[in-house]
């Protein structure tokens, strides 16, 4: 186990080791620091979110919630290397991530907002004495409130095991993206950011998952899939395209990932906005195919914003 990072008792705030959390990009590391708590496989994780980012840019007073869902994810790879000895070079696979939250957790304030994030390491699995997947719940605070909940499971594999696996596969993608939809469809102001195209042949609330492998933070460095943060980013925009609420709040992310989303194969985003709950939010599911099979489902919460 290597030494936890932690400067809360001196005031300091610094970020974890970015080979921790999978980020070439030190701008793109939101977690601050770690430590275990006191009952086993758990620990108080500290993230920030700015008030500026490039990507999960502040809008109409809150902060973007795909900040939560990539806090969540660099909780996973931070611990399994940090606290469970993976080494790295490890590949990872999200199996699930998810989050349920309330309209505060996103409130954005005059500074970055300081995350507290608790978290409980479970269904720990082995080779061996190396980690082969977990699964960890997540309470997000913030000031001491908690806010939100979250979850995610992972497998991870050594090299040769990936490389036998997936072979030589290319990490840059021969097929142009398409073009992307109008970026106001999907609540978003470039038309860099936005991760759907007009499916060929198409027809309502489809679209053609855009596959940028130049984009500076979906493809932060060389992969050899799509991913899943890209997959999750085009759920969320088909969910508000579907339900023309470009601006709502997403409050509530369910997602499952059944296989690698490939580099030069055609995927499909196809959304299916199925009703209102009792107190307005409106429910979608949106789902992700490649070649004839599910690569990934996601069950979304929209919420009009008040602010």
């Amino acid at each position: 186990m290597t030494a936890t990072l932690d400067h809360a008792d001196s005031g300091l705030t610094t970020i974890v080791p970015r080979q921790y959390v999978h980020r070439a990009a030190v701008s793109e590391v939101l977690l601050t620091g770690w430590r275990p708590a006191a009952q086993a496989d758990t620990f108080d994780v500290r993230a920030q979110w700015p008030r500026g980012h490039a990507l999960f840019a502040q809008s109409g007073g809150y902060q973007d919630p795909m900040l939560l869902i990539e806090s969540v994810r660099q909780i996973g790879s931070l611990l399994a290397h940090a606290e469970f000895d993976v080494p790295l070079g490890h590949q990872f696979l999200m199996r699930f991530i998810g989050f349920t939250a309330t309209r505060d957790m996103f409130v954005a304030t005059p500074a970055p907002t300081e995350v507290e994030l608790h978290t409980v390491c479970r269904d720990v699995v082995r080779r061996g004495k190396v980690l082969a997947g977990m699964r960890y719940d997540v309470t997000a605070t913030v000031d001491g409130v908690a806010l939100a909940t979250a979850g995610a499971a992972f497998n991870c594999t050594g090299p040769g095991v990936y490389k036998r696996l997936r072979g030589e596969r290319p990490t840059r993608a021969v097929r142009l993206p398409g073009l992307p939809i109008n970026p106001a469809l999907v609540g978003r102001t470039s038309p860099d950011h936005v991760v759907l195209s007009e499916a060929t042949g198409g027809f309502g609330n489809r679209w053609e998952l855009r596959v940028d492998c130049g984009h500076p933070i979906f493809f932060d460095h060389p992969v050899d899939h799509v991913p899943g943060m890209v997959l999750l980013e085009a759920a969320r925009q088909a969910a508000h395209a579907a339900t023309g609420m470009p601006d709502a709040l997403v409050l509530n992310v369910d997602s499952s990932f059944d296989r690698y989303a490939e580099l030069d194969e055609p995927c499909s985003i196809e959304a299916d906005p199925v009703g209102v709950d009792d107190t307005g939010d409106v429910q979608v599911r949106v789902r992700g195919l490649q070649c004839g099979q599910t690569v990934f489902t996601a069950r979304l919460t929209l919420r009009t914003r008040t602010r």
